[in-house]
């Protein structure tokens, strides 16, 4: 009997755009976490900020991911700062590193 994902943390960062063959592989692994009972922790850096306002990730935060933008690269790549992430700086990304059962990186 498989053991349960239920109560588990994930950290996922993407830096790539949603162009990216990344993005795809990312939502799946996602939707198959949130399915699992796994709680996800998802970071958008550099070129990915473009994926923050895209509506499969804000699907994804309607579904309980804990959604962050990188707000430096929102401002380098002049993506808007709202309330569709919470746009913060490294120092999330090392918390999430920290606090997670697994962190995944796709660049």
């Amino acid at each position: 009997m498989p053991a349960s994902l239920t109560g588990k943390k994930l950290g996922v960062l993407l830096s790539t755009p949603p162009a990216s063959a990344n993005f795809q592989p990312v939502l799946a692994l996602i939707h198959a976490a949130i399915d699992a009972g796994v709680t996800v922790y998802f970071y958008c850096i550099d070129e990915a900020v473009h994926c923050v306002h895209t509506p499969e990730v804000q699907a994804l935060k309607a579904r309980g991911v804990h959604l962050f933008g990188c707000a430096y690269g929102a401002h380098e790549h002049h993506v808007t700062v709202d309330d569709a992430a919470a746009f913060s700086g490294l120092t999330v990304v090392s918390d999430i590193i920290a606090n997670t059962d697994r962190f995944v990186s796709f660049n």
